[in-house]
C-alpha cells in the first residue's frame, strides 16, 4: 500500500510488519507488511438491496417526530454486506424504537452492545455498537452511537429492548461507557471497588502474580517489553 500524502482522518493507525512491533525487531518473516486500520467510512446511494428503504422509512419516522434526520444519523455505512447506522447519542433510543416498532422494519431483537475503545478518535473515544436482527423481515443490521472519554455517556436503550441490560452493565464494567437510565448499572466481572476499566486500550498490562509449585509468573507489564 502506497504511503497516504496526506493525513487521512479515517485512518486510526498505520501498521508495519505482523504485530507493529518496534525496538526488538520482527521476528514473525512479515516485516515488510504494511496496512491501515481505518474508521468506517460513509457509503454513498445506492446503498443496495433492502438497505435505501430501510434508511428512508427511519428519515420519514424521526422527521414526523420532528426530529431532523441528517441530525440523528450521522451517518450510513455499508462494509462487507452489513448496514450499520451511526447514530448521535441523544437521539439512540428514539432511532432504536423506531427500528423495532415500525411494520416496515420490525427489528424485534437486540444482540446486546459491544463496546469499542479508539483512544486516537478525538471526542468520539468510545463506541456503542449494537447489533439488531429484525425476525419479521430476516434482516440484520447495526447502530452506533460515540462518547468522549471526558463524557462516557450513552442512554441505555433498556426500555426498548430489555435483553441488552446484561450486556450494558458488562460493557460499563470492561469499557466504562456509562448507560444513563439503566435499571442497576454495576460491575458484572471485576469487583465492586476495582479502579477502571480493564479492557480499555490506555489501561495498564498488569496483574496478580501467580504462584504454583514455588515458580512465579509475573504480571504482563513486567516481562519482556516487545512494543
Amino acid at each position: 500500500m502506497a504511503p497516504a500524502s496526506g493525513p487521512d482522518p479515517d485512518v486510526v493507525r498505520r501498521v508495519q510488519g505482523m504485530w507493529g512491533v518496534k525496538g526488538s525487531g520482527d521476528t514473525s518473516g512479515f516485516s515488510e507488511l504494511v496496512g491501515a486500520e481505518v474508521y468506517a467510512r460513509p457509503a454513498s446511494r445506492p446503498y443496495g438491496g433492502w438497505f435505501d428503504s430501510v434508511v428512508d422509512v427511519l428519515a420519514e419516522l424521526l422527521e414526523a417526530d420532528g426530529v431532523d434526520p441528517d441530525a440523528a444519523i450521522e451517518k450510513v455505512v455499508v462494509e462487507n454486506g452489513q448496514l450499520v447506522l451511526f447514530v448521535a447519542r441523544e437521539h439512540l433510543v428514539r432511532v432504536a424504537r423506531c427500528l423495532r416498532d415500525d411494520q416496515d422494519l420490525r427489528f424485534e431483537m437486540c444482540f446486546g452492545v459491544t463496546g469499542v475503545h479508539y483512544p486516537q478518535d478525538a471526542g468520539r473515544e468510545l463506541h456503542g455498537y449494537f447489533p439488531l436482527f429484525s425476525i419479521t423481515h430476516n434482516r440484520f443490521l447495526a447502530i452506533e452511537s460515540t462518547c468522549p472519554e471526558s463524557d462516557p455517556h450513552l442512554p441505555s436503550i433498556v426500555e426498548v429492548y430489555p435483553g441488552d441490560d446484561w450486556p450494558e452493565r458488562e460493557a460499563w464494567d470492561l469499557m466504562g461507557i456509562v448507560f444513563d437510565g439503566h435499571p442497576g448499572l454495576t460491575r458484572t466481572a471485576m469487583p465492586d471497588d476495582w479502579i477502571g476499566h480493564p479492557q480499555r486500550k490506555d489501561y495498564p498490562l498488569g496483574g496478580i502474580p501467580v504462584e504454583y509449585k514455588g515458580a512465579v509468573v509475573p504480571p504482563p507489564d513486567v516481562r519482556r517489553d516487545y512494543s
